[in-house]
């Protein structure tokens, strides 16, 4: 996957607004096109193919890259965070559950975006605590969303609220918000307090112990994954559930000529219902997908 030609890159030379209209000119795919695609993919490795699905969901990820404006990093560098993201989504994207590409790929890149800020931040520690990483994460939302906007410190009861909201600590909530106040420090420069110390900050990011960004991201992101599939599923009839569950969603899957016994119908006719089924829930995963703000338009 690492070696796509002529694959756009965004760099302070260019500017970012060349890039975009750069990547503007890749189409946007149809269903049936992507799942070709994507299918060509997983059964060929056909590079062709996937590089396709890169470029055309190269939009969405440079409007999720642009939502981490305010960590004071240079955004060529988190749109390309983000583009490697878009690329292991597209690595592991399997057509057959279900799932646009856009829905799936978004929590890869974020995921990536998360990862990049945490490496390049050095108020991320060594023993840092998934919940804490969240936190960094969420304390700028979680303020906003309580209108807390003043400078220096969280009135207690707005500390209070956001450590429950969050779940972590009032004295993490505390600790945080003082230092996404205070800016960043230089990575290299030492830790201890008389400046004479041979550890510099950069030193404590790696942490091999504790969940990763990617690790909390891809919990959240099976949870939803399953949440938002159980209520999508409400808008099929008994029978269009039973066969798409059959033919695409059990471990092991059914073949047309089993199911046109089971229901006395044409092995046409099971199709038929099939692409149906699937159409009525892609659509309605996309609807509730955006109404839950999981999907981004590119």
């Amino acid at each position: 996957m690492s070696n796509f030609k002529n694959l756009p890159a965004p760099s302070p030379e260019q500017g970012l607004n060349r890039y975009m209209q750069e990547i503007r000119k890749f189409p946007m795919l149809e269903p049936e096109e992507e799942y070709m695609l994507a299918k060509r993919w997983v059964d060929h490795e056909d590079t062709e193919a996937a590089h396709k699905m890169v470029t055309s969901h190269l939009r969405l990820a440079a409007k999720i890259a642009m939502g981490y404006r305010g960590y004071g990093l240079p955004q060529a560098e988190v749109i390309s965070e983000a583009n490697v993201g878009l690329m292991q989504a597209v690595k592991r994207f399997d057509p057959e559950k279900g799932f646009r590409l856009a829905t799936y790929a978004m929590w890869w890149i974020r995921a990536s975006i998360q990862e990049y800020i945490l490496r390049s931040w050095s108020l991320v520690k060594l023993g840092t605590t998934s919940a804490q990483k969240k936190l960094f994460f969420n304390l700028r939302k979680a303020k906003s969303r309580i209108g807390a906007l003043e400078d220096g410190d969280l009135r207690p009861e707005n500390v209070a609220r956001i450590a429950t909201d969050l779940g972590v600590t009032e004295a993490e909530v505390v600790s945080m918000n003082r230092r996404l106040s205070g800016g960043d420090a230089s990575l290299n420069a030492t830790v201890g307090s008389d400046g004479e110390g041979t550890t510099q900050w950069q030193d404590w990011l790696e942490d091999d112990s504790a969940n990763t960004a990617a690790d909390y991201e891809a919990h959240d992101e099976l949870d939803a994954r399953r949440a938002l599939l159980a209520e999508a599923m409400q808008v099929l009839n008994d029978r269009e559930k039973d066969i798409l569950v059959q033919r695409r969603l059990a471990d092991e899957t059914i073949t047309l000529e089993d199911l046109s016994g089971q229901y006395d119908v044409s092995r046409e006719r099971i199709r038929q219902i099939e692409v149906r089924a699937f159409e009525k829930l892609q659509a309605r995963m996309q609807e509730l997908a955006r109404k839950k703000g999981m999907l981004a338009d590119a």
